[in-house]
């Protein structure tokens, strides 16, 4: 039976009317398959003439809008919920029939994909941080290797518009996908089981999303679902967490130590750290754009999955270089001064600035300061977490913004300013060639900047315009 013939004939229900179920309308009417939409949002479209052209085109749709529709998902066979729906959260769960297959818009690829004479192939990742940093240097190294890749799932467009390109797609001038790279979250692996994946990786796992998911045993549990959707499970030594649990499955590690042969490690080579694969040295983390320890397990991630699926690892090590990171994600600012300065200014929760601090702290020097810039609106977020990293890795404490107190406060003695612009001028007077000085706020930028862009873009062009200009 193919997926089709499975889904024909059935009452089809898509939960949720952005993005994602947008999707799922355009592929399943060109299909020729009929199905209902709901959204407990009164107008969940841009406006009331995107509502009337989503009408116009699915003509014989039934759309339900400003509650969730008991009657219609009691009946439905098939729902194909958008990840940010929460079923149980919603109250949703109780009204699905036992015979409703539930599924999200990833299944469905990975149900049209399965039984394709030739399926995409798949590379999926996994994680609490650095998903998107580890998916955006596998397509770069994709790209670099000639071969015709992909992102999506929670990055990129909708996995659906891969599929539907190719309907559209009647000349066939353009070059065909052929490696599909996914960024998953948790979200999405709930409704996610036909994936067929040539390997996975869960990166690392901490508190997130407990809110929906209640407990850390089922988050990581969620987390750990991606394994047996894939050939090749890539774990990370540093965190137990992410280990798969089938000890017949293939395995490929990285992490911080030396690795063992077919692994990807670190060790020490002519006094400097360097990336590894068994006893094999790759390259010297600081010819590396993107610093700290957690980028280069990150690099390691990346590395271990691109040659889970045959990718040449000398070529792969070659490119690394070229790989500048996403923006303002823990970038090195080019400067003549001796200073290393990091624009991390897209931490905007305090987990990311967590993941910076102890990735960054290790690479300096005993005789190195790091400075830290922080602040703006949390957005009622709990700061305390970083209490211990601040007055452990912290050498100076340097705040803005609305919630810059609030963080100034968790430890003895900080320098509050009212700008960022005063932020590096009152870095630069303490730091010395060698010294970090990093703008990892853990609070978004909205109090004091359009965006978290902008706001690293004054960074960048303050470190590198000199003590004069920050005056």
């Amino acid at each position: 039976m193919t997926w089709l013939t499975a889904f024909k004939d059935k009452n089809i229900v898509v939960l949720g009317a952005g993005l994602t179920g947008l999707s799922c309308l355009r592929f399943l009417h060109a299909q020729g398959l009929s199905f209902a939409v709901n959204d407990s949002r009164a107008m969940p479209f841009v406006d009331a003439e995107e509502k009337s052209q989503y009408q116009h085109d699915f003509p014989n749709t039934e759309f339900v809008f400003g509650q969730w529709h008991d009657s219609l998902i009691a009946s439905a066979d098939i729902i194909i919920a958008s990840p940010g729906i929460d079923l149980s959260g919603e109250g949703i769960t109780r009204l699905i029939a036992k015979h409703c297959r539930v599924i999200g818009d990833i299944e469905l690829f990975c149900l049209v994909n399965n039984s394709r004479e030739k399926p995409m192939e798949l590379l999926a990742v996994t994680g609490s941080n650095g998903k998107s940093t580890v998916v955006s240097l596998l397509a770069y190294l994709a790209q670099m290797l000639g071969k015709h890749a992909a992102l999506a799932g929670n990055i990129g467009a909708p996995i659906l518009e891969l599929l539907q390109h190719e309907l559209d797609d009647s000349n066939h001038e353009t070059k065909q996908v052929d490696t599909v790279i996914v960024e998953l979250s948790s979200f999405q692996l709930e409704t996610l089981t036909s994936m067929k994946a040539i390997a996975a990786s869960v990166l690392n796992l901490s508190d997130d999303h407990l809110d929906r998911h209640k407990t850390l045993a089922n988050y990581q549990a969620i987390k750990q679902s991606i394994y047996p959707q894939a050939a090749i499970a890539v774990v990370n030594r540093e965190d137990q967490k992410t280990v798969s649990l089938d000890k017949n499955q293939a395995v490929i590690s990285f992490g911080l130590n030396k690795p063992e042969a077919g692994h990807f490690g670190l060790a020490v080579v002519s006094n400097k750290p360097m990336l590894m694969f068994g006893e094999q040295g790759l390259i010297s983390i600081d010819e590396l754009p993107l610093a700290g320890m957690h980028n280069a397990l990150n690099y390691m991630a990346a590395l271990a999955l691109g040659y889970s699926a045959g990718w040449p690892l000398a070529t792969m090590t070659e490119n690394l270089v070229g790989f500048t990171g996403l923006a303002h994600r823990c970038q090195r600012v080019t400067s003549t001064d001796g200073i290393q300065w990091i624009n991390d200014s897209k931490a905007t929760n305090v987990g990311a600035t967590l993941a910076a601090i102890s990735g960054l702290a290790p690479t300096l020097a005993k005789h190195n300061q790091l400075i830290l810039i922080a602040g703006g609106d949390g957005k009622g977020a709990d700061f305390s977490a970083l209490k211990g990293v601040l007055n452990r890795d912290v050498n100076l404490l340097i705040t803005l913004g609305k919630d810059g107190n609030e963080i100034a406060g968790l430890v003895t003695n900080a320098i509050q300013v009212k700008n960022l612009i005063d932020a590096v001028h009152q870095a630069r007077k303490v730091a010395k060639a060698g010294d970090m000085v990093l703008l990892s706020p853990a609070c978004a930028s909205i109090d004091m900047f359009k965006n978290y862009m902008v706001r690293g873009e004054q960074f960048i062009a303050a470190a590198q315009a000199g003590e004069d200009s920050c005056r």
